[in-house]
Order: structure tokens, then C-alpha cells, then sequence
């Protein structure tokens, strides 16, 4: 069964880099763990999926946008592991469009049960009475938060880290909403620093996140979110294009793309101590690269590779 065990150990591949102070770089291809369940997607919602069998559900419930690697996930998670899904997506205009996009139509392929909302109503996605409404509408369910984000998938999340990698000083990883570095803090060895690259503009993680963890070995590094959620612009594209160019590991547009860059930046302007050694976990995210590049050719930009 897909959430029966731990997955295999996640290697960390080496990236060669031209460092004239030491440091030393690696990747943990987290996005191999699963092909379709993969990265930290697997993490938050082995733990979910095992309780919502616990309690003897049916039925999985989650939030999510129209390219959302969580809906995706959620979908495919359900349907090899014998649960009816439902996927409240935001943009109630995305009902009127002729043909799915290829998040969604995945989703569907998977037997997921889409309900297209208002923006105005998807934010009320954790409000009490909007739940009820949900409930009203769909019966009993157990519901996964957007994102995937909650106790259980941070006590997933914890896994990630491993004994082998006390050898890195500094840990990096992309931000959604919170609960990947949050698992990270929790299983950080004190000599850790964990650097989180949120994908997303706002203030509101920094509360998120200390929900979850007592530690105080963090730090939110904002100034690589290329203008929010999803935003790219060519210079982040050939980036990522480069990079699976030259080191055979793909990177996506929202997440791994930004944090990949943000941490390459950082070591050509010095941010890192000399002969430090950083990991970078790669969370997956790789099915919405197709979607994206259904936005570039729109805009008549350049495709990810």
C-alpha cells in the first residue's frame, strides 16, 4: 500500500559548483520518491491518509488551485488508497473553460470530484460554518487543509532529515505553507540553520510556522518569490533550464526553481560562511511544470525543458 511504510532512503546528489571559499552544495531528490505522490506531498499526507483510514472515512476533502500539486496528489493519493475525493478549487470561472488543464484533468483521470468556487468563498476555506456548508453538501469527510499543511503532515515532514545529513550546516528549502519547513526545524540538529524560501508574498507564514516548531534555528529568506505565487518571468526559466542542462535534475517554476536560484545567488554574493555545506531539499512539484508552460506559450515566452 503507497502509505503502508516509509519510503526508501532519499539520496543527496552533489552539484558541483565553483566555490573559491569551500562550500559545498547537494540536492535531496525528495521528487523521487513517487511518481505521482511525490517530494513533500508524499510526506504531509502519508500520516493524513493513515488516520482518515483510522477513523474509518470514505471520502478525502481538500483545497487547492487550478495547477495545484496538492490537488494532484490528494487525487492520486485517493484513488490507490481507496477514498472517494473532492477538490474545492479556486476561480469559479475555470468552469466556464473548454477543456481542462492538465493538473485538473489528471485530478478527474484520478476520479477526484472538482467543485469550482469564488475567490470571496475560497477564502473562507477554514471558516466553521463554511465547512458545515461543505459537510451539507458532501457528507461526512476528513479534511486535508490546502497545502496539505497540518500537524500530522508536519510529523511527516520530520522524516525528511535524516541522520546522514547532520553534516550540513545549512538547510534550504521552498515555502508554500509552512509545513515542510516546519518539519525540517523540528528534526534540525542544533548546529543547523534552516533557510526557507517562501514562493508567495505576504507576512502570514512566520505565525504559520511557529504553530508547529519551538526551535529557533530559522529564517525566511523573501527576496526570491519573483512577484508571488506562480509568477516567472525568463530570466527564472533559463535558470531552470540551464540547471537541467547541466547537472540532469529538473526543477519547477513555483517552488524548487526559486529556491534553487535564491540559494545560487546567495553563494556568489557571500550570504554563506566559508567551507559551509548546504542541502537543498528538492519537494517535487514537477506535474505543474506542463501547466505552466501552457501559460508561457500564452505569453509567448519562453517553455521549461
Amino acid at each position: 500500500m503507497l502509505f503502508s511504510t516509509l519510503p526508501k532512503q532519499i539520496p543527496n546528489v552533489p552539484i558541483p559548483i565553483a566555490s573559491k571559499t569551500g562550500i559545498q552544495l547537494s540536492i535531496k531528490r525528495e521528487d523521487e520518491i513517487h511518481p505521482f505522490v511525490s517530494g513533500n506531498k508524499y510526506r504531509k499526507l502519508q500520516y493524513n491518509v493513515l488516520e482518515a483510514q483510522d477513523l474509518a472515512h470514505d471520502t478525502l476533502l481538500t483545497f487547492g488551485g487550478a495547477y495545484s500539486n496538492h490537488i494532484a496528489a490528494v487525487a492520486y493519493a485517493g484513488k490507490v488508497s481507496g477514498f472517494k475525493t473532492i477538490g474545492i478549487v479556486r476561480g469559479e470561472e475555470l468552469a466556464l473553460e473548454t477543456q481542462l488543464n492538465p493538473t485538473l484533468q489528471f485530478a478527474t483521470d484520478c476520479g477526484m470530484d472538482i467543485k469550482y468556487v469564488t475567490r470571496s468563498d475560497y477564502r473562507r476555506k477554514e471558516d466553521n460554518d463554511f465547512i458545515e456548508h461543505l459537510q451539507h453538501a458532501f457528507g461526512n469527510f476528513y479534511l486535508i487543509p490546502e497545502g496539505g499543511t497540518n500537524a500530522l503532515a508536519v510529523k511527516g515532514c520530520e522524516h525528511i532529515l535524516t541522520s546522514d545529513d547532520s553534516e550540513f550546516d545549512y538547510i534550504c528549502c521552498a515555502v508554500g505553507t509552512g509545513g515542510t519547513i516546519s518539519g525540517l526545524i523540528n528534526s534540525s540538529e542544533p548546529h543547523q540553520t534552516v533557510l526557507g524560501f517562501p514562493a508567495l508574498k505576504g507576512d502570514f507564514l512566520q505565525n504559520n510556522i511557529s504553530k508547529f516548531v519551538t526551535k529557533l534555528n530559522w529564517e525566511l529568506i523573501t527576496d526570491y518569490h519573483f512577484g508571488g505565487y506562480a509568477k516567472i518571468n525568463p530570466d527564472l526559466v533559463s535558470f531552470i533550464n540551464t540547471f537541467k542542462s547541466k547537472y540532469t535534475i529538473p526543477l519547477d517554476p513555483v517552488y524548487t526553481g526559486k529556491v534553487v536560484y535564491g540559494v545560487m545567488d546567495l553563494i556568489e554574493k557571500q550570504y554563506f560562511p566559508d567551507g559551509s555545506k548546504i542541502l537543498v531539499i528538492h519537494t517535487g512539484g514537477l506535474q505543474g511544470v506542463a501547466g505552466m508552460n501552457l501559460q508561457l506559450e500564452k505569453k509567448k515566452m519562453p517553455i521549461i525543458i
